[in-house]
């Protein structure tokens, strides 16, 4: 692959990046601060990327959550990237999404991503 709509990111879209990854806003935030973290080299996967670039990745995902934090104060975060079109990938280029959450912003949060299939999120279900 060598064209990804993160290659092209306006200055002002850009929170942070280091020598391998920039972290981004999300252009459809599910919530305020909602941010991707993008290798500058455009490989489809996490498992196709360099272990310098996951570790270039998880240093923005920490710095991005002490700028989130400060900016916000969001009660929780979501932390994950969707791997393949089967899982939800729309975008072939490697981003880890960095979703701030807020209290009262869903009824009841538990099963966390285990809602990507509804009927697997309440787990806990039959054993209350």
């Amino acid at each position: 692959m060598t064209e990804s709509p993160f290659l092209d990111v306006p200055a002002e879209r850009i929170v942070a990046m280091n020598r391998l990854a920039l972290a981004i806003h999300d252009l459809y935030p599910v919530s305020l601060g909602h941010t991707l973290i993008v290798t500058r080299r455009v490989v489809e996967t996490w498992w196709d990327a360099t272990g310098a670039e996951k570790a270039a990745i998880m240093d923005l995902v920490d710095h991005v959550k002490v700028l989130l934090d400060t900016q916000f104060q969001p009660d929780g975060y979501n932390v994950g990237f969707n791997a393949g079109p089967l899982s939800g990938q729309t975008v072939p280029h490697l981003h880890v999404h960095v979703i701030p959450r807020y209290r009262g912003d869903v009824t009841d949060p538990r099963g966390g991503i285990r809602h990507v299939i509804p009927d697997k999120a309440k787990y806990w279900s039959d054993h209350e």
